[in-house]
C-alpha cells in the first residue's frame, strides 16, 4: 500500500472507501496501522494515512452494524415464528 497523496480529495478517498467490502477495508486498515507505527513519514503524509484510517475503520463499523441488524432480524423473525405456533 502507498501512502495516499496530500493532494487528494477526501470526497474521493471516501466514495473509493465506500465501495469497500469489510475484508478489504479491514486488510487496509491494518496496513495503515502498520505504517503509522512504523514511523518516518512526514507529518502531512501521517496526516493523510490517520484520515484514511479513521475512514476505513468507518467503513468496518459500518459492515459489522449492518451484519448484527442481520442476526438480530432473523432472531426475532424466527422468534416470531415460535410463537405463531
Amino acid at each position: 500500500m502507498t501512502v495516499p497523496d496530500a493532494g487528494t480529495e477526501p470526497a474521493d478517498t471516501l466514495a473509493e472507501i465506500a465501495a469497500f467490502g469489510y475484508e478489504r477495508a479491514r486488510d487496509e486498515l491494518v496496513n495503515v496501522v502498520k505504517m503509522l507505527e512504523q514511523g518516518g513519514l512526514d507529518l502531512d503524509d501521517s496526516l493523510a494515512l490517520w484520515e484514511r484510517g479513521e475512514a476505513l475503520a468507518t467503513r468496518c463499523e459500518q459492515h459489522l452494524a449492518g451484519a448484527r441488524k442481520r442476526v438480530e432480524d432473523a432472531i426475532a423473525s424466527h422468534a416470531d415464528d415460535d410463537a405463531g405456533q
